[in-house]
């Protein structure tokens, strides 16, 4: 009778949570109890196979014929043992490297040749807790699919660890700790063992130790693998567009055989005691070019599992929003004390959550900075917020979950799976759109500014508060001391400030009525449905409508000219001039003013001057759109040019350019940059002298110019909207722009990279870490559409090439990157780069390598399977590029601004130019383009290392 009793209550429970939670209907909850589980996402269908593993399975249609594929393992750096560090990420390597259906480098090789790209398609990563690996499928063809599961199952239970596979990987595994060897870095490492003393996390960073990854024996890495990767611990989270009860069974048959150890190691859950107290982590570097100041205060972990524990998370979301509106606003004020600065709360590590306050600052001003943050904080806490506060930042989160409610359908099968992938491995929320909406209407208006106002006093404490400073190391410049962190933070904890006044403009964004204007021409591309109009004051503008996204409108226009038409002394001025009207707001608003009248809007429009031209770019919500074209129109006829953003400008940047070029990395691209473009005054990082000269007339005078004529700009849109739903906005909006019917295009500057051969070694820094750069360029037939093709197409297999033999077989370098570019404008050149970054001792066998691969290019021409391998990624991108509003945004702007036809965009066209790649042209390709006359080898070695590697 009991059971009975207990079996009618859920089936009530789970009656009413349907009724209350309704896919279809994102209307109000009206039953609840808030101590009810929140709702898990119904279209995930999820099953536990009889070993314990877990699996999660989601039909999704975005991208089509696609699926994304996760193995998610609930153990990371904190399972190794002592003669492990590391081992947990070395691991992972070697699931690319061997298993039992895909020996040594077959499976990258594969997937390769059914246009998988890695690193893009196929990745994987590994953290204290967890390991998670990725892989997008094919679904057009069964085997296809089916082959991306037996690369799930051999990474769950069929790794082979070969020895030679080990051996080669280990450097691949140093050249990644290699890769992230920086100042921040080396700062990390002091502080974390005094953040998290006494735990785990301390000393089981995941990157490891190099001298153990070097040394470690072949079966202490396969333990590692035998002892954790077992199906108890891990889960398969499997989203996109196939049938999920074919896939179910797939599941059950292909991963019910994996057993569990007999006698498993416990997953021991390590924990962290909060200390009480104050811990302080106050370190410099000589590298560290910037300042940054942190004080956090740890709590208990809140997981969101119930009703009240989301409503709770509102409500500290809230608080933070409204805070780092008010920090924004303070950053707007000439000279502010900081160059950025945040109030977050959020996970910290393990079972910890913490509330933290930080804030970016000049040289010496760390206290200042912090100051002026810690008595805003004190300012929230004594008199809260303010009901137009609230308000303002209720309607913008209402408004980003109504959007991805609108985009429900549209959502990305890779987003889903790494929602899936979170709820199983950290109890996260797995919601979908229309319950997230729901859980939003009935909950978001019922946080108070009581609730709100109440969070300070619980979060900041004497007790459990971490003092996090990272600074430069330099002559004359003092690191802020503990004793004088405290004596502030007591400072301040008696101060009163004045509560917040916050003022709101009742205005609206344009009073003006415009007419109605003619379009004077009108052009159709059926085939691509692409409307092209001419209006009658010249604008052009290009109109791509979609269904790609339901909630979005994207815009660009361009104008030929730019900041070439001024003076290389002006250069700054011109180049900055828009930036300065971006922070300076639109009209009669200020740039704070502007955020508070769009809260609860999402539009955006900024405009650019850049070298060769001058534009804007934005976007909208459809039911945005005339807020588009209005701050669209005001940017030309009502720009704001400020003195205080002026100055705000030039402090934020002086702080950033102060001791940039103490760290060896920006120093060897500034110097890089000096001898490629032969000290041309427009190709270097700034200097503080140069933004200190900044002139507020000339760069107003700059930016009017530039958009005192609309006649010869190009607008194009793509996105959400029907044509002649469009056209009277366009006729009132574009329509009034002004123009004068001035004829203009851009100048040459003449900053084309320098001819001839250059081989530089710049020396700088301590870390065992050189950098390369090779570079080769020259003229190029840009018009001649096969050769820019056949250049594009010469960079894919080069990259190919290079990661086979720098990363597989030598295992030198964790990647290598290869970058092509072709312009036309203002003369028509390309050039190419490689970089990687590799053990000081072996930058020049690792150079020879690469070099031997161009030679090979050169020699023999690329071979028939990396021929195929490239078409079929070219083709699979592409596929998925044309149902993407960004791509055409792109290539429409590209092809108009380059005067190329449009037919090359339909997949029929794209599909007759993959076709007709072949070896023969690739290889003509790579002897006229890589070509030793005008080579640049460049390499930074650290200071130490110099002397015997030159």
């Amino acid at each position: 009778m009991m059971l009975q009793k207990f079996s009618a209550a859920c089936l009530l429970s789970i009656c009413l949570i349907s009724v209350a939670y309704s896919q279809d209907n994102p209307g109000i909850i009206r039953k609840y109890d808030m101590t009810d589980k929140l709702p898990v996402d119904p279209q995930f269908r999820q099953g536990i196979l009889p070993n314990g593993m877990k699996y999660f399975l989601k039909y999704n249609a975005k991208p089509e014929k696609h699926a994304e594929l996760r193995l998610a393992v609930d153990a990371g750096s904190l399972q190794e043992d002592e003669d492990q560090l590391g081992v947990a990420h070395f691991v992972e390597h070697m699931a690319f490297n061997g298993s039992e259906h895909f020996k040594k480098n077959e499976l990258v090789d594969y997937l390769e040749s059914i246009g998988t790209r890695f690193g893009a398609d196929l990745n994987a990563y590994t953290s204290f807790d967890e390991t998670v690996y990725m892989i997008q499928s094919r679904t057009d063809s069964l085997p296809l699919l089916e082959k991306g599961l037996l690369v799930l199952q051999d990474w769950a239970g069929g790794l082979d660890f070969d020895h030679s596979e080990i051996d080669k990987e280990r450097g691949v595994v140093v050249s990644e700790w290699r890769t992230r060897l920086s100042p921040d870095q080396r700062m990390q490492q002091k502080a974390f063992p005094i953040i998290y003393q006494g735990s785990q996390y301390a000393d089981r960073l995941p990157i490891g130790k190099p001298e153990l990854i070097e040394t470690v024996d072949y079966e202490t890495v396969k333990k590692f693998y035998t002892d954790w990767y077992r199906p108890n611990l891990m889960a398969l989270v499997v989203v996109g567009d196939f049938d999920l009860d074919w896939m179910e069974e797939q599941i059950k048959s292909r991963f019910s055989g994996l057993q569990n150890p007999a006698e498993p190691r416990p997953r021991v859950r390590y924990e962290m005691t909060l200390a009480g107290g104050t811990r302080s982590a106050i370190f410099s570097d000589k590298e560290a070019p910037f300042t940054q100041i942190e004080v956090m205060y740890q709590q208990p972990e809140q997981k969101t599992r119930t009703l009240e524990d989301f409503k709770n998370s509102l409500a500290r979301s809230l608080y933070n929003r409204m805070l780092n509106a008010r920090l924004f606003e303070l950053r707007q004020q000439s000279n502010p004390p900081f160059t950025f600065a945040s109030s977050g709360y959020g996970s910290d590590l393990g079972n910890l959550d913490a509330y933290f306050v930080s804030a970016f600052t000049p040289e010496g001003k760390a206290l200042d900075g912090l100051e002026v943050v810690l008595i805003e904080t004190r300012r929230a806490l004594l008199h809260g917020f303010t009901a137009t506060e609230l308000e303002r930042q209720k309607a913008e989160m209402i408004r980003a979950v109504e959007k991805e409610f609108k985009e429900k359908d549209k959502l990305q099968s890779g987003q889903l799976a790494s929602q899936g992938v979170s709820y199983f491995l950290h109890e996260t929320p797995l919601l979908n759109p229309a319950q997230r909406l729901n859980l939003y209407k009935e909950f978001l208006p019922r946080v108070t500014l009581e609730e709100i106002n109440h969070l300070p006093y619980e979060w900041i404490s004497k007790e459990n508060r971490v003092i996090n400073v990272t600074a430069p190391e330099k002559e004359g410049l003092e690191l802020p001391t503990e004793e004088a962190i405290l004596a502030l933070l007591d400072k301040v904890d008696e101060m009163k400030p004045e509560p917040y006044v916050d003022q709101v403009s009742d205005k609206p964004l344009m009073e003006e009525n415009l007419p109605e204007t003619k379009i004077a021409d009108e052009k159709s591309f059926e085939s691509l449905g692409i409307t092209e109009w001419t209006l009658a004051n010249g604008v052009r503008v290009v109109l791509k409508p979609t269904d790609f996204k339901n909630d979005e409108i994207l815009m660009a226009a361009y104008s030929p000219g730019g900041n070439s038409l001024y003076p290389d002394a002006d250069y700054q001025n011109a180049s900055n001039a828009s930036g300065i009207v971006n922070q300076s707001g639109i009209a009669g608003f200020s740039v704070v003013e502007l955020e508070k009248m769009l809260a609860g809007k999402t539009v955006g429009v900024g405009p650019y001057i850049g070298e060769l031209n001058e534009g804007l770019n934005g976007s909208c919500s459809p039911q945005d759109l005339e807020t588009l074209f209005q701050l669209t129109y005001l940017y030309f006829k009502q720009p704001r040019i400020d003195e205080k953003a002026l100055e705000t400008f030039k402090s934020q940047q002086e702080s950033i350019l102060q001791n940039m070029m103490i760290n060896p990395y920006y120093y060897f691209s500034d110097e890089k940059n000096k001898i490629k473009y032969n000290n041309h005054p427009r190709r270097h990082i700034p200097t503080v002298e140069e933004i200190e000269s900044l002139d507020l007339k000339k760069m107003e005078s700059v930016y009017k110019d530039r958009f005192a004529d609309a006649g010869d700009f190009t607008f194009f849109f793509v996105g959400n909207f029907e044509v002649e739903a469009i056209r009277p906005l366009i006729s009132r909006y574009l329509g009034n722009l002004p123009s004068t019917g001035r004829k203009e295009t851009w100048k040459d500057v003449h900053s084309d990279l320098v001819n001839g051969k250059i081989d530089k070694t710049i020396t700088r820094g301590k870390a065992p870490k050189a950098l390369v750069e090779l570079v080769y360029h020259g003229d190029f037939p840009y018009l001649d559409s096969k050769a820019r093709y056949d250049f594009y197409s010469l960079m894919d297999v080069l990259r190919i090439k290079l990661r086979e033999s720098m990363r597989e077989d030598k295992g030198g370098v964790y990647g290598v990157s290869v970058n092509g570019s072709a312009s036309q404008f203002p003369t028509q050149k390309y050039a190419i780069t490689i970089g990687f970054n590799a053990e000081p001792e072996k930058v020049e066998e690792l150079i020879g390598t690469a070099l031997a691969e161009v030679a090979k290019l050169q020699q023999e021409g690329p071979g028939a399977k990396d021929i195929a391998k490239v078409q079929e990624t070219q083709r699979q991108s592409r596929i998925k590029d044309l149902k993407e509003n960004r791509f055409w945004l792109g290539q429409l702007r590209a092809r108009y601004e380059n005067n190329l036809p449009l037919d090359g965009l339909s997949m029929e066209e794209y599909e007759k130019t993959i076709s007709g790649l072949n070896a023969a042209d690739l290889q003509k390709g790579a002897k006229a383009w890589f070509d030793a006359d005008n080579f640049m080898r460049f390499v930074l070695l650290p200071e130490a290392e110099a002397e015997g590697n030159r």
